[in-house]
């Protein structure tokens, strides 16, 4: 349930509809399946490693799919059949986890180790978006000193 209302933000704004349907989202995950557990972490000024805990999967039974601005994890384990669990404490059911991606945010790898599921990810602005120093012209202000002084002459 929300506590709040989007209304006011959205009558008076234009060009933040991924921003608020981000935050609206949120909202309704909330109470959803942790399953399985990931961590989100920083390991650059542009580069960034989520970590899936996944046991007991192998790389064949996992899907990563990097669409546009969402990140999309799969699994589901094939079960062999050749034994009968008298306990199973580890988790091995199918799951789907999608991640929200900022713009200019794309996958560059995914590995599996030792359980955990690592995807890397970079962010990387167009030249055009980088910030770049302007040069200022100081030639017109010259020229317009020297019309000054032949006309003095």
């Amino acid at each position: 349930m929300r506590d709040f209302d989007l209304t006011p933000v959205w009558r008076s704004t234009i060009g933040f509809d991924r921003l608020f349907d981000l935050i609206d989202d949120s909202f309704r995950l909330q109470g959803q399946d942790n399953y399985p557990p990931y961590n989100i972490a920083r390991v650059g000024e542009d580069h960034y490693r989520i970590s899936l805990a996944l046991a007991g999967f192998k790389p064949e039974e996992i899907t990563v799919t990097a669409e546009q601005n969402m990140l999309t994890v799969e699994g589901r384990k094939v079960e062999n059949g050749d034994h009968e669990y008298l306990f199973q404490g580890i988790s091995g059911r199918p799951f789907r986890r999608q991640f929200n991606l900022a713009d200019y945010v794309e996958v560059t790898g995914a590995s599996l180790e030792n359980g955990l599921l690592q995807i890397e990810l970079m962010r990387k602005l167009p030249e055009a978006m980088k910030p770049r120093r302007i040069a200022i012209d100081a030639g017109a202000g010259n020229d317009h000193q020297q019309i000054e002084h032949s006309q003095a002459a």
